[in-house]
């Protein structure tokens, strides 16, 4: 399993499917997740309005409050690839592909720690986003629960 802080990736899952959601975007191509603050790349096409950027926060708060179970199952690398593309997976991942899923809000393949439940992540709160050549970056961290 892939050492991430397991509160900022759950947060991640939820802001990934978000942009899916609000923009018909592809899942982040890039990330770099941290304790304290994080940043998602997508390819996008424009930069975000301060509404859109408004409206993201609150809906990932709105996923995350509503304290859904955080589920993991392993399937085949067959049965995996009809639902998700795989392409970011390495190769040497083999022939069993564990899924992630945040209840039915969001399911992708991935190596990662995650939370049990959607109430341990606490408040997302989105920093800023920029775009360049092509490339949205989302900055966030999280108010822990108390």
């Amino acid at each position: 399993m892939k050492a991430y802080n397991p509160e900022m990736h759950t947060a991640e899952h939820v802001l990934n499917q978000t942009m899916v959601q609000l923009f018909g975007c592809n899942r982040s191509f890039s990330n770099h997740l941290e304790r304290k603050k994080s940043k998602c790349d997508y390819h996008f096409d424009r930069a975000l309005t301060s509404e859109e950027e408004l409206t993201i926060n609150t809906r990932v708060n709105e996923v995350l409050q509503q304290h859904i179970d955080v589920t993991e199952e392993v399937v085949s690398r067959a049965d995996a690839s009809e639902e998700f593309d795989l392409n970011k997976l390495p190769d040497a991942s083999g022939e069993e592909i564990r899924i992630v899923r945040v209840g039915d809000y969001d399911a992708c393949p991935c190596i990662g720690e995650h939370v049990n439940n959607t109430r341990e992540v606490g408040e997302f709160i989105l920093g800023s986003t920029s775009y360049d050549d092509g490339v949205l970056r989302i900055r966030f961290k999280l108010k822990r629960p108390q």
